[in-house]
C-alpha cells in the first residue's frame, strides 16, 4: 500500500514537471512566432528603403550624408533582425535590434524632414506611393510589435511564477526580451522657439 501511494506522488509529480515543461515551452514557440510576423514586416521595410533613397537622391543631391545614414542604418538593422530572427529567445539579439531600428528610425526621421524643403520630391508620385507604403507597413510592424511583447510578457510572467521558475531556469528558459526601439530623438523633449 505505501509503494503504491509512494508511486502516485511520483506520477504526480512527474505530471506536474511535464505540465509547466510543456506550458513553457507552448509559451516561448508562441512568442518565437509572433516575432517572424515582425520579421515579415521588417524585411518589406528594409525592401522599401532604397527604393525611397533611390528616388531622393535625384532631388537631394546636397543630402548625400543623410541619404548615406539612411542606408548604413538600414543595412546595420536588416543584420540585426537576421540574427534576431534566428534565435528570437536571444535577448542580445533583441536588445541589438532594438537599437538597430532605433538607428534607422531616427535616420528616416532626418530623411523625411529634410525631404520637407524639396517641394518637387514632395510632389514625386513615386516617392509620394514610397512614403504610403512605408507608412503602411511601420502601421503593421506595430502591430506586429504589440503581440509580440504580449507574448513576451505572458512567456516571462508563467517562467517568473513559482513552482514554474524552478522548471524554467534550470531547462533553459532564459528571460525574454520585449522589442522596444529606442529612438532618443522621440524621448527628448520638442523645443519650442517663440523668438
Amino acid at each position: 500500500m505505501g509503494t503504491m501511494i509512494t508511486l502516485i506522488v511520483i506520477a504526480a509529480l512527474v505530471l506536474f514537471f511535464v505540465t509547466i515543461y510543456n506550458k513553457l515551452v507552448t509559451l516561448r514557440n508562441r512568442f518565437k512566432n509572433a516575432f517572424a510576423q515582425i520579421d515579415v514586416q521588417l524585411n518589406r521595410r528594409y525592401d522599401l528603403i532604397p527604393n525611397l533613397v533611390e528616388t531622393a537622391k535625384g532631388y537631394m543631391k546636397h543630402e548625400k550624408e543623410t541619404l548615406e545614414a539612411v542606408i548604413s542604418a538600414r543595412n546595420s538593422a536588416v543584420s540585426a533582425n537576421q540574427t534576431a530572427a534566428a534565435n528570437p529567445d536571444d535577448p542580445d539579439a533583441i536588445k541589438h535590434l532594438n537599437q538597430a531600428e532605433g538607428q534607422l528610425t531616427g535616420a528616416l526621421g532626418r530623411l523625411f524632414a529634410l525631404s520637407e524643403a524639396y517641394p518637387d520630391l514632395k510632389a514625386n508620385q513615386t516617392m509620394e506611393q514610397l512614403m504610403e507604403e512605408l507608412s503602411t507597413t511601420e502601421n503593421k510592424i506595430a502591430f506586429a510589435r504589440q503581440a509580440y511583447n504580449d507574448s513576451v510578457m505572458e512567456y516571462n510572467t508563467y517562467r517568473e511564477q513559482v513552482p514554474n521558475n524552478f522548471i524554467a531556469n534550470p531547462f533553459g528558459f532564459k528571460e525574454a526580451e520585449l522589442f522596444e526601439i529606442e529612438d532618443e530623438q522621440v524621448r527628448e523633449a520638442v523645443k519650442v522657439d517663440f523668438s
